[in-house]
């Protein structure tokens, strides 16, 4: 199964009074997540892996003793997470789904103790990589941190909530500043009707 880009469920001009201007979706969706579907194309072009799932590529070709995992995975993980990460976001500052907020509070203790542990693992995620909100195999939901484009999926973990602290995805709108980036992101940007259809 070939690698498809698929198109941004809201306008590109979309999310810039929540913070996240039209350059920066275009850059990061139209030349960033549209270089990981090309490059990923190719890489799996007369391979065993040609026609599978993105998912099935991702679990099939991680390596968790690895210092750098293979270009298959990394461009399919990197396909699959922004893929995720434009439906998680979306216009409108809606609140909190009342099943969502309660799967929170029972969790972490308070919705605000989500977003500071949320924001403290994006924030503390050296170099490139994610901020994850996940249901574990348990049924438990925690918050991680993986590096580069692993992903959920590698651990067997369902992801909730997904938010890129790559340079590329905050530094046109807040230059070096991930923490103020990670505040936005969960204040203004995050669609949680989305988040809440992936308890289920």
């Amino acid at each position: 199964m070939s690698f498809t880009l698929p198109d941004l469920p809201y306008a590109h001009d979309a999310l810039a009074s929540a913070g996240m201007s039209q350059e920066t979706l275009e850059y990061h969706h139209d030349i960033h997540h549209k270089a990981y579907v090309d490059n990923g194309n190719k890489l799996i072009a007369g391979t065993e892996w040609e026609g599978k799932s993105v998912e099935e590529i991702i679990v099939g070709t991680y390596d968790a003793d690895a210092v750098a995992q293979s270009g298959i995975f990394n461009n399919a993980s990197q396909h699959w997470n922004h893929a995720q990460f434009w439906e998680m976001m979306g216009p409108g500052k809606g609140a909190i789904p009342g099943d969502l907020e309660k799967a929170l509070v029972d969790s972490f203790g308070s919705v605000q103790k989500f977003k500071d542990d949320f924001s403290a693992a994006g924030a503390g995620q050296f170099g490139s990589g994610w901020a994850w909100l996940v249901k574990d195999k348990d049924g438990s939901l925690k918050v991680t941190k993986t590096e580069n484009g692993v992903n959920p999926l590698c651990f067997g973990q369902t992801a909730l909530l997904g938010c890129d602290v790559w340079e590329h995805s905050y530094y046109i709108d807040f230059r070096n500043k991930r923490p103020a980036y990670l505040t936005n992101f969960l204040d203004n940007l995050v669609n949680w009707e989305n988040v809440a259809s992936r308890l289920k």
